[in-house]
């Protein structure tokens, strides 16, 4: 029983010890021909949508009449509303 266990301990850690070196990325040479890294790009600035207060990037949010909006249904009902206020401002000043 002893060397049954002897032999089964025995053939795990050879097993580990070929699984540990498989599993090691090999050393990387150092070339001098390398090129540089690419620089990082700067963070985009956000903007919040007028109409819902979400925060986007600037490249993907809409302008519109009174800001940035996070889509078109958005931008349209905002301005709906301004052209109401204004409209209802002009009867109220007349």
């Amino acid at each position: 029983m002893i060397k049954l266990l002897f032999w089964i301990v025995l053939l795990a850690v050879v097993a580990f010890v070929l699984g540990f070196k498989r599993g090691r990325p090999a050393p990387r040479e150092e070339q001098p021909d390398r090129r540089p890294a690419p620089p990082q790009a700067l963070p985009e600035s956000m903007v919040r949508c007028a109409e819902c207060g979400t925060h986007l990037p600037e490249s993907e949010a809409l302008p519109g009449r009174g800001g940035h909006f996070c889509g078109a249904a958005h931008r349209a009902a905002h301005e709906a509303r301004l052209e109401a206020a204004d409209a209802a401002r002009a009867r109220g000043g007349a």
